[in-house]
């Protein structure tokens, strides 16, 4: 068993509550700007004060205090990313209740069951779609009192409706809370049964930040730093830069548009982004295509092979002088153009949810954007290990946070301890006993290793271990990670439990295959490009390239390309793309079992 922890270097609160910030932030610096938000009249970008915030976020509690929201009452958000979900995070902050958020493109069932079992008395919700679904499932949510929704100006009516509570009642309710007190409940993804709720507390959120923002200075307490958020802020990841923001006075917006996303980079400026891996090989193969396209492919593959050994000569102490020379030009002609699009002040982003691969970490660190992954759970209120700006190993997720300690289990089960770990699952001690042990480890389910110098590594899902009729124990991750990683691979999924060998089933990124499609003449029609051995051929690339990875005992042997995405919509991904191994193994059983005939 091997074990390693990190001290603690900042003094966390033992009073007060995630609300203290905005007041303080009020106080001390009244006029400096705290948000910019997109005006939906003019298209533009406001700022919006630390003052103005203040200002707002009480408003909106008293109105929730009038509508008879009471201490520790929980209250459900269902919207998109944008200014108005944070100012209502605060609010029900400010009236001493939690918060629970509903991913947006939760289904009229999901939405039914987080309401029920967290017992909302309250839900805001911001397109007459949500407002719909919810409506289908309100006849037996007996707790349920209040739905508004952010289309009929949910803001405005619960601003007006606080007119007559006072200043000091607002005051009674906003200090009520503790750290020891529950701050929201998070409802997991949900890849397998009926989601969970994350019990996390005012506690959780400032020990996790106290640590996080004081560790990442280079971000957060940066006086010109700015972040865009375009994840949902239903999810943790997102939820914690949110507050992380709020806490150091960093600028903060929201881009809700995917489409708008690269406009919104470019007049927002930011200093540094979050996002998933799949968001990374997305603009890296998306870069790529267009290179090709263009006539460029050369010199781009040229390119990302000189910032790769341009950063791996960084984590190596010394970068040869004919790479320096090499990068020199590129800077010019690729990588600008790549840090443009980002909005051109973008220095750092941070990576989380999955693996991002040495690969695309040596390459965005080449062209001048360093990816700091690190790792954690809804669960662990975001992260437990992150890579920081003077400690970073490309191919690991960093080493503990401070005051969090790490564990390497007998089987290879990561175990952590520290103060952002939940205070459970709502509701349900049977659940909590499965992973929370007495002395306060926490059972990550994920497999894992970790060096001399504190470093983790991913290696797997526990329960995701496939063994072959051979006695083979296979990771799927690994194969799966690098398979994603080609411009031409959407999702994957790798089999093989109880069968003689290791195979998978591949889906198509549907943009790069269109562009691949157009520039070798061949017809566009996905189902038709499946059989096509040209196409076949790229795809078997990318096995032999992820098979490197692994011994030959557990590379996939064979592999079937399929013509249908496998979306968030369609129920085989979770709000955060991570796959749902369940769903598409019982949905494509025929597909897998064709796999092993012959």
């Amino acid at each position: 068993m091997r074990e390693f922890s990190t001290p603690l270097t900042t003094e966390i609160p033992s009073v007060g509550n995630l609300t203290d910030d905005v007041v303080t932030n009020a106080r001390e610096a009244g006029s400096a700007v705290q948000f910019s938000r997109r005006t939906a009249a003019a298209g533009a970008w406001e700022e919006v004060t630390t003052a103005e915030f203040l200002a707002e976020v009480s408003a909106v509690a008293k109105g929730l205090i009038a509508a008879g929201i009471e201490v520790g009452d929980r209250v459900a958000l269902i919207s998109k990313t944008r200014y108005e979900w944070t100012l209502l995070d605060y609010a029900i902050w400010f009236a001493g209740a939690v918060t629970v958020p509903i991913y947006e493109t939760s289904s009229a069932e999901q939405v039914h069951w987080i309401l029920s079992d967290s017992g909302a008395r309250a839900v805001v919700t911001e397109t007459p779609d949500h407002l719909a679904r919810v409506r289908e499932v309100r006849g037996d949510l007996d707790d349920l009192n209040h739905v508004w929704s952010l289309t009929d100006n949910a803001v405005d009516t619960l601003s007006r409706l606080g007119g007559d509570i006072s200043d000091e009642e607002l005051e009674r309710r906003r200090t009520t809370a503790t750290p020891l007190d529950l701050a929201t409940l998070i409802y997991t993804s949900g890849t397998t049964g009926r989601p969970k709720g994350c019990m996390l507390t005012h506690g959780n959120f400032m020990f996790e930040l106290g640590v996080a923002v004081d560790e990442l200075d280079e971000l957060f307490l940066d006086h010109e730093g700015a972040t865009l958020l375009f994840l949902p802020l239903a999810h943790v990841f997102a939820r914690i830069i949110q507050v992380g923001c709020i806490k150091s006075r960093t600028r903060l917006g929201h881009s809700a548009d995917i489409k708008q996303l690269l406009p919104d980079l470019a007049e927002f400026q930011p200093t540094f982004i979050l996002a998933v891996p799949r968001v990374f090989e997305k603009v890296f193969n998306t870069a790529s295509q267009r290179a090709t396209a263009d006539g460029r492919g050369k010199i781009f593959d040229a390119a990302a092979e000189t910032a790769i050994a341009y950063s791996r000569g960084i984590e190596r102490g010394k970068v040869p002088v004919r790479v320096r020379a090499k990068h020199a030009v590129f800077d010019k002609l690729v990588y600008g153009k790549l840090r443009t699009a980002l909005g051109g002040e973008c220095k750092y982003a941070i990576s989380g949810g999955a693996p991002l691969g040495e690969r695309l970490g040596h390459f965005y660190r080449g062209i001048g954007l360093v990816v700091l992954e690190g790792y954690g759970l809804t669960e662990t209120t975001a992260a437990l290990s992150a890579n920081l700006p003077d400690a970073t190993k490309i191919g690991t997720v960093g080493r503990p946070l401070p005051g969090t300690a790490v564990r390497v289990a007998d089987d290879g089960e990561l175990l952590f301890r520290g103060g952002q770990v939940m205070a459970g699952y709502w509701r349900n001690e049977a659940a909590t006993a499965e992973v929370m042990e007495r002395d306060g480890w926490f059972h990550t389910g994920d497999l894992g290793e970790v060096d001399d110098e504190g470093f983790v590594r991913i290696t797997g899902r526990k329960k995701e271990i496939l063994v072959t009729a051979g006695g083979k124990n296979v990771a799927p991750a690994v194969l799966e990670d690098r398979l994603r990683g080609h411009l031409l691979v959407d999702q994957c999924i790798v089999v093989g439990d109880g069968q003689p060998f290791i195979a998978a089933l591949v889906t198509l990124d549907r943009d790069s295959v269109t562009m691949w499609a157009h520039q070798h003449g061949k017809s566009t029609d996905i189902a038709a490009l499946v059989d096509d051995p040209d196409l076949r051929a790229e795809v078997e690339s990318a096995v032999e390239e992820a098979n490197k990875a692994v011994s030959k005992a557990e590379s996939i042997r064979k592999f079937t390309i399929l013509p249908d995405e496998w979306t968030e919509e369609g129920g085989q991904l979770t709000p955060s793309l991570k796959l749902k191994r369940n769903v598409v193994m019982r949905e494509l059983k025929d597909e897998v079992a064709a796999l092993y005939v012959g």
